[in-house]
């Protein structure tokens, strides 16, 4: 079952497949409240922190066969926000469309750059070599970090770069990168007090 727009930009979305069960509602006119259950504690950690600094109200529930590997239910929760994000968003009229929030975390800092265009797009570029293999918080392995946000991407429509501008601990890391794509999300998403216009010279997007 695809995504359905509740009313006003609220969505949600129910995914069932062989390797995983995610259930996503998405308010983005929230206040950043958000109950997240997926089964991987630090996926958890970095799904409230998006909501709570995005200002999403997001309830995530998902269970999948972590007891292969964690890989599954990140990716496939990943898509289902990214399918509830591009419902919600509508035609996109009067949105600011883009978002730019630079984040530091401790020594970490990360830069999100979000273009609500309709055409999805991911760079990702910064981190340390090494950071892809670390196992954070004994499940979540952080290459899974850029395999969110290509996700969300691919499956929402929008375009983001992500730079990590330095770091060291691979929590911070990943914890960075998902504050400033939140960041830069709310600012994309949020309304345009000077207008109620669709924001591209083509008229759509």
């Amino acid at each position: 079952m695809g995504a359905e727009l509740i009313s006003g930009r609220i969505a949600q979305m129910e995914r069932v497949t062989s390797e995983s069960s995610v259930k996503v509602r998405m308010d983005l006119d929230g206040t950043g409240t958000s109950n997240i259950s997926t089964g991987v504690p630090f996926y958890d950690h970095m799904l409230t922190a998006l909501s709570r600094h995005s200002l999403i109200d997001l309830d995530v529930e998902a269970s999948g066969d972590t007891h292969i590997d964690v890989h599954h239910t990140v990716e496939d929760t990943a898509i289902v926000l990214g399918e509830v994000l591009r419902v919600a968003l509508g035609d996109k009229r009067g949105i600011r469309r883009f978002g730019n929030a630079t984040i530091p975390l401790d020594e970490a800092l990360a830069q999100a750059v979000v273009d609500v265009s309709g055409r999805p797009y991911l760079v990702h570029s910064g981190e340390p070599e090494g950071q892809q293999y670390h196992l954070i918080g004994g499940h979540f392995t952080g290459s899974m970090t850029r395999h969110v946000f290509e996700a969300i991407t691919y499956h929402s429509g929008i375009c983001l770069h992500m730079t990590l501008l330095g770091g060291r601990d691979p929590h911070h890391i990943a914890e960075a990168q998902f504050k400033a794509f939140a960041r830069a999300l709310r600012e994309a998403v949020e309304s345009d007090p000077r207008t109620d216009e669709i924001p591209s010279t083509k008229g759509a997007l």
